[in-house]
């Protein structure tokens, strides 16, 4: 069969190249063309589109690429059009991919899937209306989406979480670990956006400074296509009496595997290391930071940022989010989860529940099976 994917960005490029790993597997004769990233190159087909070209987050970002935008919208449709695929998979990346769900669904009769949903049930839930009309099957990867969409009657396919996958195949065939001269490793990671990094990270450096004159060493976990200089000027910029930290790429995994607690901007770098046993805390500075507080307790649908909090439905890991990221209340949660920290066993305690929700490995290689089931079922 014949599989077109758009992944905007690299966590859904990699998502969406296990997912197409899975469906060679069990599909010999799959074929993909794709909007996506050097890991989906990696798997065979053409790559049509890289994802660093579309991937623009925030009003006034968008709206300066808007004509870069648009012009890749337009050559995605044309695309779909003229390779006929068996099906459309979209993942995540909603603001182009429901454009280009409700395009298929109305010039073609090309069925579309959605592998990992869109947050809609944290803001703009009304995108379940255009979910309904454009998107045949969904896939979820976060076990509270089965509610949330059950609510608004579409069904949808759980098949547990990607990252469970990943943090599993890494565990199996790492070699070797991180070579440092400290025992203590305390992992900042900042995010892989600009904008993230330079409100984060000099926050996160004042808490942790004090550490390295405690035997730690100070890991930042690099954003792939960002340079050393960013950091270094982050660093200089705070003053940090000469302390200069480590900076790690392409190895977030085996960092959090030595470290011995985390400072971690939200998003899916907190569930990676909650999976990997690593108490947290999960930070996230906005300037005017007062009124965010306020039109996230107006806009938000949700209680809390952070994917292990959402899946165990309490504040298991602290959230210092817009005026709440404060460099002594970093300081004061950071001196919970290190070693003998009050809160260190409780947040170790709950990622075992919060593991068993999840569910076991084998999220791509259910998703596959199902879609190409139900691929064929609806050819027959």
């Amino acid at each position: 069969m014949k599989y077109f994917l758009i992944a905007g960005e690299a966590s859904g490029d990699l998502h969406a190249s296990n997912l197409m790993r899975a469906l060679k597997t069990q599909d010999h004769e799959a074929e993909f063309r794709f909007f996506g990233g050097d890991k989906m190159q990696a798997v065979g087909g053409t790559l049509l589109n890289h994802y660093r070209d579309i991937a623009y987050m925030g009003f006034i970002a968008v709206a300066l690429h808007a004509r870069t935008i648009l012009r890749a919208m337009r050559y995605c449709k044309q695309a779909i059009v003229d390779w006929q695929p068996d099906v459309v998979i979209l993942v995540d990346y909603p603001g182009f991919n429901l454009k280009i769900a409700a395009y298929v669904r109305k010039h073609t009769r090309i069925p579309v899937y959605y592998y990992i949903s869109p947050k809609i049930w944290a803001w703009k839930e009304r995108r379940i209306h255009a979910i309904k009309r454009d998107v045949d099957e969904m896939f979820s990867i976060l076990p509270f989406e089965v509610d949330f969409y059950r609510k608004h009657s579409y069904p949808i396919h759980y098949v547990g979480n990607p990252s469970v996958d990943e943090i599993a195949e890494w565990k199996a065939c790492r070699n070797g670990s991180i070579e440092s001269p400290h025992s203590r490793i305390i992992a900042l990671l900042p995010g892989s956006r600009i904008s993230e990094i330079r409100a984060n990270l000099p926050l996160m450096l004042r808490a942790a400074a004090p550490y390295a004159g405690k035997g730690y060493e100070i890991v930042i976990a690099g954003a792939p296509d960002m340079d050393d200089s960013l950091y270094r000027h982050i660093e200089d910029s705070v003053n940090l009496n000469g302390l200069k930290t480590t900076i790690m790429r392409n190895s977030t995994f085996a960092l959090l595997d030595k470290s011995e607690a985390a400072l971690v901007t939200s998003g899916t770098a907190t569930l990676e290391t909650a999976l990997l046993n690593v108490p947290q805390v999960v930070c996230y500075y906005m300037k005017a930071g007062k009124f965010v507080s306020l039109l996230r307790r107006l806009f938000l649908k949700v209680k809390y940022i952070s994917l292990v909090n959402l899946i165990v439905d309490r504040e298991l890991v602290p959230e210092l989010v817009a005026d709440r990221m404060t460099e002594s209340n970093l300081a004061a949660h950071l001196a919970s989860i290190v070693e003998g920290g009050a809160a260190r066993e409780a947040q170790l305690s709950g990622y075992r529940e919060m593991t068993q929700r999840l569910g076991e490995a084998g999220a791509p290689r259910r998703a596959a099976k199902i879609m190409i089931a139900t691929l064929a079922k609806a050819s027959r």
